[in-house]
């Protein structure tokens, strides 16, 4: 069964929010006060987000994300991703953290069946780290790495958010790493999630971004596999690990957009920037899946051509990354 939008795309990959709370505030993700809290009763049971999940491989998911906010935060996580990981049909499990609880989680979680983790890390040095996460600490991070390697995980894809006086002199360092590291850096054009005043003024193209590596370094074209987000990937040549550049403002890759998302309320969006959606919950009665299954179908019909960002502008109303699962 295949899961095909009114533009021929086929949808794979469901991005699948457990939680809006997080331990960071990272400034791209959130207002300098935070967000609103939703309550226990807001948020999705397991049991119902497990339902969505294996509807949504029913009709054709075949890799599911887990994300958050942090999804490390809410309590249970371990067993409900366990319980994702024997889902028939589905192909790959991931999850994306800010790693601050990687050294103390990431045993559990390799053994729960998770195949791969994405860490936020958008500085290496503590006093940018701390800014831009408003307290955190970089060390613990990189001790999450370590311990994810320790683990047994395959190297991590690190995603660091390149925004122009903040950490941009840093993309080197970060290009540089994946010299002797098998890691996936990828460098994320900054987005205006929260319409953030001349947030325009924040934003390094992918293609500034390669043109500042390239001049230090050859770069080589890397094939991706058929799973892949929306990353343009690249290697310097002889390096052991590859880069990529996600670039939602300044390239759209919409036409090969594969994903939809639900967030921890139940929200399915189908667009991150799509201001519209199909609430879930009152497909998750005990009518059995098709309600549901047919859901998610009219979702990917309503799915859009493109989303209406661009350099010049952000045509969605404001919200916290934390919200929808980034």
């Amino acid at each position: 069964m295949e899961l095909i939008d009114t533009y021929g795309r086929r949808i794979t990959y469901l991005r699948l929010s457990v939680t809006d709370r997080c331990n960071l505030r990272c400034r791209y993700c959130m207002p300098a006060g935070g967000v609103e809290k939703l309550g226990h009763g807001d948020i999705l049971s397991y049991e119902d987000l497990f339902r969505i999940a294996r509807a949504a491989v029913a009709v054709g998911i075949e890799k599911i994300r887990v994300t958050g906010g942090e999804p490390l935060v809410r309590k249970g996580i371990v067993p409900f991703l366990a319980r994702l990981a024997k889902l028939p049909g589905l192909r790959e499990l991931v999850l994306t953290t800010n790693g601050f609880l990687l050294p103390e989680m990431a045993g559990e979680l390799r053994r729960a069946g998770v195949q791969r983790l994405n860490v936020s890390l958008d500085s290496f040095r503590p006093g940018t780290f701390r800014a831009i996460t408003r307290g955190g600490d970089v060390w613990q991070v990189l001790a999450g790495i370590a311990a994810a390697e320790a683990a047994g995980f395959p190297p991590p894809k690190i995603n660091m958010v390149v925004m122009r006086g903040v950490n941009d002199d840093e993309v080197l360092d970060f290009a540089r790493l994946t010299i002797e590291h098998p890691y996936a850096v990828r460098f994320i054009e900054s987005m205006p999630a929260t319409r953030e005043k001349n947030w325009q003024n924040l934003t390094v193209t992918g293609e500034e971004i390669l043109e500042r590596i390239g001049t230090q370094f050859p770069l080589e074209p890397v094939e991706k596999g058929s799973l892949a987000g929306p990353s343009r990937d690249f290697r310097l040549r002889g390096a052991a690990g590859t880069i990529g550049i996600i670039t939602a403002l300044s390239g759209h890759f919409c036409a090969d957009c594969n994903r939809i998302r639900v967030t921890s309320t139940g929200m399915a969006k189908s667009c991150l920037f799509s201001d519209g959606g199909i609430d879930l919950k009152p497909f998750l009665g005990r009518e059995g899946p098709r309600p549901l299954v047919e859901a998610l179908r009219h979702l990917a019909c309503a799915k859009p051509a493109c989303h209406g960002m661009s350099m010049e502008r952000a045509e969605h109303q404001a919200f916290a990354m934390a919200a929808v699962g980034g």
